[in-house]
């Protein structure tokens, strides 16, 4: 009986092979790199020793401590208030530069773009402290306004909440830029020519065509945001000044400095969770806009 050759095995299964393999590195590092992690951080979440990684029983207790104590309440909506805020700025102010961007003709679009995006090029902690200069008691901010008599004492614009917004709505928006600017594909400058025709001035074009067409890529930048927020650790550090705790902060906190590791790992997957939750919403969203 002969062995069957490559040229006598089925195309759907000489494709699906290679398939496999073309997908085994990617699946690999995959699993290396998120998934066995993940499954570590899960089982440290029911650990009853504080050395989480070497084992040891399984309990609810620190689920229990995250949900019940209304101080991780708190946390949580700090947390989400920030990512809300955050977000919401930061397309809000995004949303102008990314369709200017998309829309123009001009031979200056690439530079244009680059120069839009090129924050990304400076680590955000240089960012963050360049805020903290900014927005500080003897800031620039504060400095100028007592310069010109308008106020007596510095305002409070660093070691809070508002500090911390500021900094992150400037240190994300050039990914809202970018995520809004592939979300544009849907505009189409025919509709707009049409609408104009029939009568329509340029704020019903925008209300009516350009803003609903454009939906998709705000809410996808709207997203990217949302998530790179909450998951903040250094510039809520920074510019809170101790003062803003978000689950970023606690999880550090637990991890590094009272070394509750099972807490740490409780925390993450309760971030995890809202993480799970905003993308659910958002893909909802998404099928509603496209039916």
């Amino acid at each position: 009986m002969s062995t069957p050759t490559l040229s006598s095995t089925p195309p759907k299964r000489r494709h699906r092979g290679l398939l496999l393999v073309l997908l085994a590195p990617g699946l690999l590092a995959l699993l290396a790199t998120f998934i066995l992690p993940m499954a570590w951080l899960f089982r440290a979440s029911f650990s009853d020793s504080v050395m989480a990684a070497f084992g040891g029983g399984w309990t609810l207790t620190h689920y229990l401590a995250a949900v019940t104590d209304p101080f991780y309440w708190r946390v949580a909506l700090n947390t989400l208030t920030l990512g809300v805020a955050v977000s919401f700025f930061a397309v809000l102010l995004g949303y102008p530069i990314a369709l200017f961007l998309a829309r123009t003709q001009s031979r200056w679009r690439g530079v244009l773009t680059a120069l839009a995006v090129a924050p990304l090029l400076t680590s955000a902690v240089v960012r963050t402290y360049g805020w903290m200069v900014i927005l500080g008691d003897r800031g620039v901010v504060n400095g100028s306004l007592q310069a010109l008599s308008l106020i007596d004492t510095p305002l409070r614009l660093s070691n809070n909440s508002f500090g911390a917004t500021v900094a992150l709505v400037e240190i994300l928006m050039p990914y809202a830029i970018l995520a809004m600017l592939a979300g544009f594909g849907r505009l189409s400058t025919q509709l707009e020519e049409a609408a104009a025709m029939l009568g329509a001035n340029r704020l019903r074009v925008f209300w009516r065509i350009i803003l609903p067409l454009s939906l998709p890529g705000i809410l996808t930048g709207a997203l990217l945001v949302f998530v790179m927020a909450i998951s903040s650790f250094v510039t809520p550090r920074l510019m809170g000044g101790g003062r803003v705790f978000v689950l970023g902060t606690e999880v550090f906190n637990e991890a590094t400095v009272t070394l509750n590791w099972p807490l740490a790992a409780a925390l993450s997957i309760v971030l995890l969770v809202l993480f799970s939750s905003v993308i659910v919403i958002y893909q909802r969203a998404l099928r509603r806009l496209e039916e």
